[in-house]
C-alpha cells in the first residue's frame, strides 16, 4: 500500500481460509492446519461452497478496502481496476493416516521427476510445445523443512506437487502471468468488430471463473498422469514378508535373499511356464532342484513363500 501516486494497491486472498469461514457459517465441522483442510464433515458441500465463490462480492470487498486504506481516491475522484497478479489453485487429496500417504508419495515423486518430459509439462498446462518456444521449461525437485516438493514449470506457469503434514497430497497450478493461458472468448478487432476466438486470458479479476476451470483441468491432467504410476506399497510388503525370517509352530524358517544365486534359482523354477497349466507338486520341484522331499516341503512353507506360491498357481 504505497503513499504516492498512482497509489497502487495489492491484496492477498487465501481461499482456504475463506472456505473455512464459510464452513463456520454453514455449521460444517472441519480441521484446518495452516492452509490445509485435513478434515471436513461434508466434503461435497464444501466443494459446492468453494465452486460458488462470488467474484462480485470480492470486487465489492476490494473497493471497500481501497476506500478505507487509501482515502485520497475520494478527493481525486477515481477508482481502481482490479487485476490478477499471481494466482494459485490447489487440488487436495486427503488421506486418513500419515502411514498411508508416505510410501505412495515417495514412489510418485521419485518416478515423476524422471518420467515427466517437456512435452508432458506443456500438456498439463494446456499448451502445445513447438520449435518456436524459447522460454524456460523443466522440472526441479527440492527438499525443504516441511518435506519434499516437485515442480514442473513452463514460463510463468507451473505445476507443483507436495505433501502437507503427510496427510494431504497437494497438486497446485500457479501462474505469475495469467495471460499465459488461452481460452475461447470474444475479442474486439481493430475495426470495431467482435469475433469469438482463442485468445490469452484477460488479467481482470472477472477472469477468475474461466481461470478456475483452466487450472482445475491442469490439476486433473497431472492427477491422471500420476495415477498411472505403479504403487509399489503392497509389493514392498510382500517382499519384506518373504525376506524376513519366520517362526511357525516353534520352528524357525529363514527368509529369502533375492541376490543369492541359490534363492534366485528357486524363484526361477517356481515361475516356469508349465506350472501355470498343471500347477506344481513336490515331485516337480525335486526334478528341477537339487533338493530332497523334506527340503522342498520346508521350502514351500517357509518365510511366507507359501502365500506367494499359491497365489501364483491358483
Amino acid at each position: 500500500m504505497p503513499t504516492w501516486c498512482p497509489f497502487r494497491l495489492q491484496f492477498y486472498f487465501n481461499g482456504h481460509n475463506w472456505l473455512a469461514r464459510q464452513l463456520d457459517r454453514a455449521g460444517i465441522g472441519y480441521s484446518l492446519l495452516d492452509n490445509a483442510l485435513v478434515e471436513i464433515d461434508d466434503f461435497e458441500a464444501a466443494q459446492q461452497i468453494a465452486d460458488g465463490f462470488s467474484i462480485r462480492s470480492l470486487h465489492r470487498a476490494l473497493d471497500r478496502f481501497a476506500r478505507r486504506y487509501c482515502p485520497v481516491i475520494r478527493q481525486l475522484g477515481v477508482g481502481y481496476h482490479w487485476s490478477l497478479m499471481q494466482v494459485e489453485y490447489a487440488t487436495d487429496i486427503v488421506f486418513r493416516r500419515q502411514r498411508d500417504l508416505a510410501p505412495v508419495y515417495e514412489a510418485i515423486t521419485r518416478t515423476a521427476i524422471h518420467t515427466v518430459k517437456a512435452e508432458h509439462v506443456a500438456t498439463f498446462l494446456g499448451r502445445k510445445l513447438t520449435g518456436n518456444y524459447r522460454d524456460e521449461l523443466g522440472n526441479d525437485f527440492s527438499t525443504r523443512i516441511e518435506g519434499t516438493r516437485i515442480r514442473h514449470h513452463m514460463g510463468p506457469a507451473a505445476i507443483k506437487m507436495y505433501d502437507k503434514f503427510r496427510l494431504v497430497l497437494r497438486i497446485e497450478t500457479t501462474a505469475n502471468n495469467v495471460s499465459f493461458f488461452k481460452h475461447h472468448r470474444k475479442v474486439e478487432q481493430r475495426d470495431g468488430t467482435t469475433v469469438y476466438k482463442l485468445a490469452p486470458l484477460k488479467k481482470s479479476i472477472y477472469s477468475l471463473g474461466d481461470l478456475q476451470q483452466i487450472l482445475v483441468a491442469a490439476n486433473r491432467r497431472y492427477l491422471d498422469f500420476i495415477s498411472a504410476i505403479d504403487d509399489p506399497t503392497e509389493g514392498n510388503k510382500i517382499v519384506s514378508k518373504i525376506c524376513e525370517p519366520k517362526i511357525d509352530n516353534y520352528r524357525a524358517y529363514k527368509g529369502f535373499n533375492f541376490f543369492a544365486a541359490d534363492d534366485q534359482r528357486i524363484f526361477e523354477t517356481l515361475l516356469r511356464g508349465e506350472h501355470n497349466i498343471h500347477g506344481l507338486r513336490n515331485a516337480d520341484l525335486r526334478r528341477q532342484l537339487p533338493l530332497n522331499a523334506g527340503q522342498v516341503s520346508r521350502l514351500l512353507f517357509s518365510g511366507g513363500l507359501s502365500v506367494i506360491h499359491f497365489r501364483r498357481v491358483g
